[in-house]
């Protein structure tokens, strides 16, 4: 028999009125090739039965969305069904638009991160189903725009940290440590949630200790015995001396020390955080960046910088604005927009590669790249999203990762992140102060015709309804800032809008009230 549950799925598979004596063999398949390939394929399991007929559930859970099942003449089989296992978290975002291809891409994105998300975040529901910190942090923002469930990222925060003495990096992956500190930062500004702050601080420390013992004679950061050094999945690409994306993470998680340590009353560590931070920012620019390339360059070997340029310590310097307006620009046009540097083929790294070009004002590039990227995806009939997609891989490649024919992961946490981007860049919501206790809503269309959503906080929602000629926004809770483009004078009854100059406008949003902007969008 050969089962399809129309899409990809997590469970149990039970069959129904199995009678007789033999074996039952089953292949599992993310796609119909793998399924049917009962040498090659991932997951498989067989059992010997000796039944007179009832139900029979498989103890393991499995990721699929096909099965072939094989067994013997004397067995027979009624149908096939499944117990679908999953996290009970509340969907409380949302996201529809003038693009159909959007909305689908926007629906898929929802299904892969609740398919990822058990107690942890995990990876992939294939393989690793592993708490791994890189893949946890994007999960953690994309939570805050769909579900907003904070357990789950202090379970997985926990999960990662483990117990002292600290004797490796988490995951033994330097940026993953990396992004540790910066999830705890993050889930700050979102929650508000200072306890957990002030009871995990002393981790913090030493996870930082270990990290700063380990710096070399100028300060940096590079794999040592035991490290790895990953950055992305990408052919050819260095892991060599000190790459300039790790010290930008690390900068980043010295400043997020400083700022948590502010926040568990430790204004000594404060201080020499924020000291080290500082002199290291400062480093990293008068050693990395290349006024010929105008960019940050790739690495320094045997203390001298390469001249290779790729994206990943670029990008994350323009939103962690480390970049001044005319090196952003640089940045833009001569790595981002530049054909020649090579391009990121992981839904991992393009997360932070629009990122970076949404926070500059490129939601209608950004689109464009999410309906080549995403929607070639949903062209090759998936239902939720991959660990890695080319393009221009054809055949049975497009689902061979690590050496083997279906290695490859089709629901891959990290390829829902048009959750975030949409969310935080479209729709325009982000907090200001920690918990959304101020918040800004910054809608940009994109080029699309209209959009409505809403975004969870941790006291209630944000709606949100953009149009070219109307914005309609109302909040639970929190004081709002609503700001927005728009080429001639706008009005509103409900509260008083500030011009701003350069056809920028503003006003206040309170909560409870429902506004309603006329305008004329740029």
């Amino acid at each position: 028999m050969f089962v399809d549950f129309g899409k990809e799925t997590f469970g149990y598979i039970k069959l129904n009125g199995l009678k007789g004596k033999g074996r039952v063999s089953l292949y599992f398949g993310e796609s119909p090739e793998e399924a049917m390939d009962t040498a090659r394929c991932e997951l498989a399991d067989k059992i010997d039965i000796d039944q007179n007929g009832g139900d029979f559930t498989f103890s393991g859970s499995r990721a699929f969305r096909y099965v072939t099942v094989y067994y013997d003449d004397n067995v027979s089989i009624n149908d096939v069904s499944m117990l679908y296992e999953y996290s009970p978290v509340k969907q409380r975002g949302s996201f529809k638009c003038s693009d159909e291809e959007v909305n689908k891409i926007w629906d898929v994105s929802a299904s892969t991160l609740h398919l990822n998300t058990r107690e942890f975040f995990i990876d992939g529901i294939k393989r690793d189903r592993w708490v791994w910190s890189g893949d946890a942090y994007q999960s953690y923002l994309m939570n805050y725009y769909l579900f907003f469930d904070s357990p789950t990222v202090t379970h997985t925060l926990l999960a990662l940290r483990g117990k002292d003495p600290v004797t490796s990096h988490i995951n033994t992956i330097m940026d993953y440590t990396f992004y540790w500190f910066l999830g705890i930062n993050d889930y700050y500004q979102y929650t508000g949630d200072k306890t957990f702050i002030e009871q995990n601080y002393p981790r913090m420390q030493s996870m930082m200790d270990y990290c700063l013992s380990r710096r070399d004679k100028d300060g940096f950061m590079q794999g040592l015995t035991g490290d790895w050094v990953f950055i992305d999945w990408a052919d050819g690409l260095s892991k060599q001396g000190e790459v300039s994306f790790e010290q930008i993470l690390f900068c980043r998680s010295l400043e997020t020390m400083a700022q948590c340590a502010k926040l568990a009353h430790d204004d000594a560590g404060a201080e020499k955080y924020a000291a080290i931070a500082a002199d290291l920012r400062t480093k990293i620019f008068n050693y990395y960046w290349n006024e010929q390339k105008h960019a940050l360059v790739h690495s320094r070997i045997d203390g001298k910088p390469t001249d290779n340029v790729t994206r990943y310590a670029n990008m994350f310097s323009i939103f962690f604005n480390y970049l001044d307006d005319a090196k952003k620009q640089d940045v833009k046009k001569y790595v981002l927009l530049n054909n020649d540097v090579p391009k990121i083929t992981t839904p991992y790294m393009r997360f932070y590669e629009l990122e970076s070009l949404c926070a500059m004002g490129e939601q209608s590039y950004v689109l464009k790249q999410m309906k080549d990227y995403w929607g070639g995806m949903l062209k090759l009939g998936a239902t939720t999203f991959w660990e890695e997609y080319n393009p221009t891989d054809t055949g049975a490649n497009i689902y061979a990762m690590y050496g083997r024919p279906y290695g490859k992961s089709l629901c891959h946490a990290w390829g829902a992140s048009p959750i975030y981007l949409l969310g935080k860049y479209y729709l325009g919501v982000k907090p200001t102060s920690p918990g959304y206790k101020d918040y800004m809503i910054e809608p940009n269309l994109g080029g699309l015709q209209w959009m409505q959503g809403s975004v969870p906080t941790p006291n209630g929602d944000i709606k949100v309804y953009v149009s070219t000629k109307q914005i309609k926004v109302s909040a639970d809770d929190g004081l709002g800032t609503l700001r927005f483009k728009s080429k001639t004078t706008p009005t509103c009854k409900q509260a008083k809008i500030i011009a701003k100059g350069d056809n920028i406008f503003e006003l206040q949003v309170l909560k409870g009230t429902y506004f309603t902007v006329d305008y004329n969008a740029l």
